[in-house]
């Protein structure tokens, strides 16, 4: 089974633009964030677990107590290029959380068994 990143242009753009040492254009990443956040949601749906990506989007996913009024008991937070890596299969839940690159906090956060997408 092919997954939609597949065969995003943005997400291909995206990439190749962090390999070569490049920051991708805003609104490129911008679509590749997003995108990939809406896999994530779609893959994961549910509403306990809140995911952002400053400054391009957040989402909340994952099944379980559904969150209404301020700050969600369970959030992870990170950086576009980490989790374009995350998503994409470049990088390791373990491996990002223990590096610091993702921000994790309640006991639903974590979101190994949902990535790769």
């Amino acid at each position: 089974m092919s997954s939609p990143h597949t065969y995003s242009a943005a997400v291909a753009a995206t990439l190749t633009a962090l390999d070569e040492g490049r920051t991708p254009d805003r609104p490129v990443y911008r679509e590749a964030v997003r995108t990939l956040l809406a896999t994530l949601a779609e893959r994961a749906p549910g509403r306990s677990v809140e995911v952002r990506v400053p400054p391009y989007g957040a989402v909340q996913c994952v099944a379980g107590p559904r969150h209404t009024r301020g700050t969600p008991p369970n959030v992870v937070e990170m950086d576009p290029a980490t989790w374009v890596a995350l998503a994409t299969g470049r990088l390791g839940w373990a491996e990002a959380v223990t590096e610091g690159r993702v921000r994790v906090s309640g006991t639903r956060a974590d979101l190994s068994e949902h990535l790769p997408l």
